[in-house]
């Protein structure tokens, strides 16, 4: 996937926040299970975890070119 969120577990990690606390804010199941797998998102989501994270959205997700993930 070219759409990378390392970066937002590792911000959790930093802040203590688990992904089942992610629930609390309203995020199902689902949504953190696309996150995990580097899935498509849609953009609420990501306003919703910077609204949680206090952060700006490259702070939670980057660019990764396929054709760099295979070297």
């Amino acid at each position: 996937m070219p759409i990378s969120y390392k970066k937002l577990f590792d911000l959790m990690a930093r802040k203590g926040i688990k992904k089942f606390d992610l629930r609390k804010w309203g995020l199902s199941p689902t949504i953190v299970d696309r996150l995990v797998k580097d899935n498509n998102v849609n953009t609420s989501t990501i306003s919703t975890l910077c609204k949680i994270l206090d952060c700006q959205p490259g702070d939670i997700m980057e660019y990764v070119d396929d054709e760099q993930d295979g070297e």
